[in-house]
């Protein structure tokens, strides 16, 4: 009688535990490299990574899976609910997304601050099931005075935990899903570009009966440039190709000669040679350079319109 009752308990176990054994899940997680990034003008970054699942029903169980795919901060850590990539001390912010608007979070039931990891069943069918999920990512906007090189967080060991366990009927919260954790590495980075916006405000001397006095006015360079990065401005000659206090404004064959400056005294003459250039150093935000104009004392040509174009350079 004895032996009966044993072999009875025997059996009941090895039925009640077969079912968990029988299902296991592997995983994959692509990289998310935002690749080289242009922060001067301020506007966020978007790219994607991609989440591979493959789960083994090899007993064709009539089961489902419910799988939570937990993604910490990263190696750069977080700010809040805000991850991060770093270069040395350097910050670049940026999240993980469920949904291609990019309105929720995709986190870890872990690290709460960061959202929610998006729970993936999958209906079991026998031998393999696979399944994919885009993971959107963005660098976040407004961060002009990023410095320029690479920036990185790394998803090594604890940082992701792929939790996922069995159900018959109703899927299991997240919440309470640890069973069989794997750890799925990944990268995310992005390199900020060095990169400088330019643009230029006209210069207008005005109207003058006669030019028997120096008539002097003022335009302006405009440049957002990456953080650190150093810039030289020079400035052609004009259509006339002449030096730097000797352009010419034409109108047919009749010319005004006047000059363009990079000091309020009209000493330093802006050009393109060495030692006409202005030079600077970009910090992210918008830095505007005065260039100031001079039209010197001269004969008054014929009425009329008067104009030149001057073609500005930026080097970095």
């Amino acid at each position: 009688m004895k032996v009966l009752t044993r072999a009875a308990l025997a059996i009941a176990a090895f039925f009640a535990a077969s079912p968990v054994l029988a299902q296991s899940c592997s995983f994959s997680m692509s990289d998310m490299n935002f690749g080289f990034v242009n922060l001067a003008g301020g506007a966020a970054v978007d790219t994607t990574a991609t989440l591979s699942v493959t789960c083994n029903n090899p007993l064709s169980l009539a089961l489902s899976v419910r799988i939570c795919p937990n993604i910490n901060a990263g190696s750069g850590g977080q700010s809040g609910g805000i991850r991060r990539m770093l270069q040395g001390s350097n910050i670049l912010n940026y999240q993980l997304y469920q949904n291609s608007a990019r309105t929720t979070s995709w986190g870890s039931v872990t690290q709460p601050a960061l959202g929610s990891p998006p729970p993936i069943d999958l209906v079991l069918s026998p031998l393999i099931n696979t399944a994919s999920r885009t993971v959107y990512g963005r660098i976040n906007a407004s961060q002009a005075s990023a410095a320029r090189g690479l920036y990185l967080s790394s998803f090594a060991g604890a940082e992701t935990s792929f939790t996922y366990t069995s159900y018959t009927v109703i899927a299991p919260n997240c919440s309470s899903v640890t069973q069989n954790p794997t750890q799925v590495p990944f990268n995310v980075s992005a390199a900020v570009a060095p990169t400088c916006i330019i643009s230029a405000q006209n210069i207008d001397f005005g109207s003058h009966g006669v030019l028997n006095t120096a008539v002097d006015a003022n335009g302006a360079i405009d440049l957002t440039c990456t953080n650190g990065l150093n810039y030289s401005v020079a400035l052609n000659g004009g259509l006339s190709n002449s030096p730097p206090a000797a352009r010419q404004m034409v109108q047919g064959a009749s010319s005004i000669i006047y000059g363009l400056y990079r000091d309020i005294s009209r000493t330093n003459v802006w050009g393109s040679a060495a030692g006409q250039i202005a030079t600077g150093t970009g910090n992210g935000s918008l830095q505007t350079l005065t260039v100031y104009g001079r039209v010197p004392a001269q004969n008054t040509p014929a009425p009329g319109n008067y104009s030149d174009t001057v073609v500005v350079t930026v080097n970095y």
